[in-house]
């Protein structure tokens, strides 16, 4: 009885953790800190991934998640390589 009410307790630590982390409707994988940019905008690339859209850092520094610099100074967070920074006058540098 003991070893059922200990199972019980640590899945429902587990499964509260891990529903804080996913159901964060602001929670961008490789975006850690939001502030650092200066617009917010968000969308689903082919392959239905949730990606932050470009935008330009609110510091002046690389953004901690940008994977290119696109030749209008904005930062991408594309996860693939097609279509990165393509209105953005295409890719000035590539960070990753």
């Amino acid at each position: 009885m003991n070893l059922i009410i200990f199972f019980l307790f640590f899945f429902t630590i587990f499964i509260s953790a891990f529903a804080q982390n996913t159901h964060n409707p602001n929670f961008i994988p490789g975006i850690e800190n939001e502030t650092e940019l200066m617009e917010h905008g968000r969308y689903n690339n082919k392959i239905g991934e949730t990606v932050h859209a470009p935008a330009h850092s609110s510091d002046g520094l690389i953004p901690s998640g940008a994977t290119a610099q696109c030749r209008d100074g904005e930062f991408s967070f594309s996860h693939t390589s097609s279509g990165t920074c393509s209105r953005h006058g295409g890719v000035s540098k590539w960070l990753r």
